[in-house]
């Protein structure tokens, strides 16, 4: 099952709290079927139905059926740029 670094933890953490109506909201990451396609992030406020459910910390990120069959195995991290205050996650293999 995809995994979350403390970064990315921070991250959605961060992000969803946006949306402070929505407790149990979070980031979806949409997959296009392999591990080299871009995948899709919305923030929403709350998982379809089918989509699998992580959580790391706090911070929830529902999977589509295509993103949780690719993202598996890897690790979701992400870079926090404080003077721009822009969020940039990457998918990497689990060590």
């Amino acid at each position: 099952m995809l995994t979350l670094t403390e970064e990315a933890t921070t991250a959605v953490k961060t992000i969803t709290a946006q949306i402070p109506d929505a407790p149990q909201g979070g980031v979806r990451i949409e997959g296009a079927g392999s591990p080299e396609s871009q995948f899709a992030l919305s923030v929403v406020d709350a998982p379809e139905p089918s989509d699998t459910v992580v959580e790391s910390a706090g911070a929830r990120v529902f999977l589509d059926g295509d993103a949780a069959a690719v993202l598996d195995d890897r690790v979701l991290d992400a870079q926090i740029d404080p003077e721009q205050g822009s969020v940039q996650f990457a998918v990497t293999t689990a060590a």
